[in-house]
């Protein structure tokens, strides 16, 4: 089936982009009204919140121009990720955004908004976008030629249908998402209630001396789980062999959920295993920690952790993904010639409390089930994703009839 070509410009009601508060001295908040940033556009029609800032009432209102609607499609005009989209619902509202970002706001009497956000969604779409931000010194794409971009429209019907189809995949994929978010939050408390505040087992009949409790351990990081270097030369890696680099790592999230392949990697890596814990050491405060959920290969810029007993892989992984551990690694990073790497020298002597077996193995019995289904969770949604990401092109293109 053959669909009637037509232009953004011809369907919207505005396209327009954002504005980055401080350029007229307002400041972000630490509250406040949503503030998505081109970091939250992670190509799901669900916006990822590690990628919201805030700024006050006042603000949101000076900035009326970028303030966003229900059903605003967003799309990166900026920076390395051009082209990347997402899609504004009620529940993220009221939020502004900045100039990195275009706002496409679709006239519902002429298009399903959802419809032109899987129209940006397309591979083919967001290769235009790169191919055009590559243009310039500084990649991005103006607005002029995002209201040229030809949009397939089939009857108002068809887009109905399409969007319901390719959004039960992503209603899916948020539910799963939104419940990994619920059991990391429930292994953190538990890591924080056990190991912080130190209401472990049994805490009530232990003496605590300078803040260890009796039989409890110092122990240097190292002898905990230490620092795996296995390289690997790309030429003799599988193509489809997983390949995690800095910018598959999620901010404060333990699940390494996502990752490419060493086909697009050229300079020697790193080998990990499934459950090996990677630390990001660029820019350490961005928090990139978690288990991996297959063999493959790593960043170099990744440090690879492997504990040393099964027993201690839910302690190993909580510590050094709590907020404590990470702060004091962000404080003594080395200052590279662009950015601050974690120091694995200083990282491998940092003391760390190590209770006796009977509380690890404890942990372990409450935490090494959610790290499964986080795993069952992930590995599901990567199923999804494809299966969606599979279909997305056919039905857009009319290849497949709905």
């Amino acid at each position: 089936m053959k669909y009637t070509y037509t232009s953004i410009s011809d369907i919207t009601h505005a396209v327009t982009k954002g504005t980055t508060p401080t350029t007229m001295g307002r400041p972000f908040t630490e509250i406040g009204v949503n503030f998505i940033k081109a970091e939250a556009l992670n190509g799901d029609s669900n916006l990822d919140p590690q990628g919201f800032g805030y700024i006050d009432a006042d603000t949101h209102e000076l900035l009326k121009r970028s303030m966003l609607q229900e059903d605003d499609v967003l799309v990166t005009i900026a920076g390395a990720q051009v082209g990347k989209c997402g899609y504004t619902r009620a529940e993220h509202l009221p939020a502004n955004t900045n100039q990195a970002v275009g706002i496409v706001r679709v006239n519902k009497l002429k298009a399903n908004p959802r419809f032109v956000y899987y129209f940006f969604k397309q591979p083919s779409t967001f290769s235009l976008c790169q191919t055009l931000g590559a243009q310039s010194a500084q990649p991005n794409v103006n607005l002029t030629v995002l209201k040229s971009f030809k949009v397939p429209l089939p009857t108002r019907s068809e887009q109905d249908q399409i969007a319901d189809t390719l959004s039960a995949y992503d209603d899916l994929i948020e539910n799963d998402r939104r419940r990994m978010v619920l059991l990391e939050e429930a292994v953190r408390q538990l890591y924080q209630e056990w190991f912080v505040r130190l209401r472990f087992p049994g805490h009530e009949c232990t003496r605590v001396k300078d803040g260890v409790p009796a039989n409890w351990t110092k122990v240097a990081l190292k002898n905990i789980c230490p620092d795996f270097r296995e390289t690997a030369d790309p030429c003799e890696l599988e193509p489809d062999t997983p390949y995690i680099g800095l910018e598959h790592m999620p901010r404060r999230s333990i699940t390494l959920n996502e990752w490419g392949v060493a086909a697009s990697v050229t300079s020697t890596k790193l080998r990990y295993y499934a459950n090996d814990i990677l630390f990001g050491k660029i820019r350490p405060y961005f928090h990139k920690v978690g288990f991996a959920l297959t063999d493959g290969v790593a960043s170099s810029d990744s440090i690879i952790l492997r504990p040393v007993a099964s027993n201690l892989h839910a302690f190993a992984l909580l510590t050094v993904s709590s907020d404590w551990f990470v702060a004091v690694v962000s404080k003594t990073a080395k200052e590279g010639s662009k950015m601050p790497r974690a120091d694995w020298n200083l990282m491998e002597e940092l003391l760390v409390a190590v209770p006796p077996a009977g509380i690890l193995n404890a942990l372990s019995d409450s935490v090494d089930p959610v790290v499964q289904q986080l795993r069952t969770l992930a590995l599901q949604n990567q199923k999804l994703r494809a299966t969606r990401d599979l279909l997305l092109p056919r039905l857009m293109s009319g290849e497949i009839e709905v």
